[in-house]
């Protein structure tokens, strides 16, 4: 595997010849002040890893849709305001971390991603997720702490994979019914979610096996 880190480098830009790299496996961009990601990356077509976290991306471009490779893809820590739909085509991908960025909207092309076990939403200002959530049968990790979710939509009853999901600091008023139904559910945070009454799913939950934390 061919790998390239340039962690916290204070880059700026990414250095031209880094896209000649179409050998590259794997490439680490972290914490670098990058504010724009050049339609060139397409050209790595061999990645199964590409971290961008920690710097100050606006936008993406959609190329970044070509890399139908990726494995696991790091967005964290930036200024992205919405993603292009043109990464829905990232069927492959199996991890992806878009926290702590300012989407304040669900992107649609998450739930294009099906091939995704493990969805980090975390700090983002979501207020609602789409039906169509369902479609990710395969989670078996999702974490949505610290966002503005108040309900949640009963199609998360389809992702019969999900092991640990993630609710803390939401201003939830109710749960669905449908997460009661979930087989392999081992543990479910609702820490610092004030706005929840007492619900029979939780007891419900407990009674399976699954640690609820409150």
């Amino acid at each position: 595997m061919a790998e390239l880190s340039l962690w916290k480098q204070n880059l700026g830009t990414v250095p031209a010849e880094v896209w000649g790299r179409t050998d590259l496996t794997a490439l680490v961009l972290a914490d670098n002040r990058l504010t724009e990601l050049s339609a060139d990356v397409a050209r790595l077509t061999r990645l199964r890893m590409l971290d961008l976290g920690h710097n100050a991306l606006s936008a993406l471009p959609d190329a970044l849709g070509q890399l139908e490779q990726l494995d696991f893809l790091y967005l964290h820590d930036n200024r992205i305001t919405a993603l292009p739909a043109a990464l829905g085509r990232l069927k492959q991908l199996r991890y992806l971390n878009v926290g702590d960025n300012p989407l304040v909207s669900w992107p649609a092309a998450l739930c294009e991603m099906t091939g995704l076990t493990e969805l980090r939403v975390e700090t983002c200002g979501i207020a609602a997720l789409p039906e169509t959530i369902g479609r990710l049968t395969g989670l078996r990790e999702l974490s949505l702490r610290r966002n503005q979710l108040t309900a949640l939509p009963e199609s998360l009853g389809a992702l019969t994979e999900l092991r640990r999901l993630d609710l803390r600091a939401n201003p939830l008023t109710r749960l669905p019914a449908a997460l009661a139904s979930l087989p392999h559910l081992e543990k479910l945070d609702l820490r610092w979610v004030t706005t929840l009454g007492e619900t029979p799913i939780l007891a419900e939950l407990a009674r399976r096996g699954c640690r609820v934390y409150r």
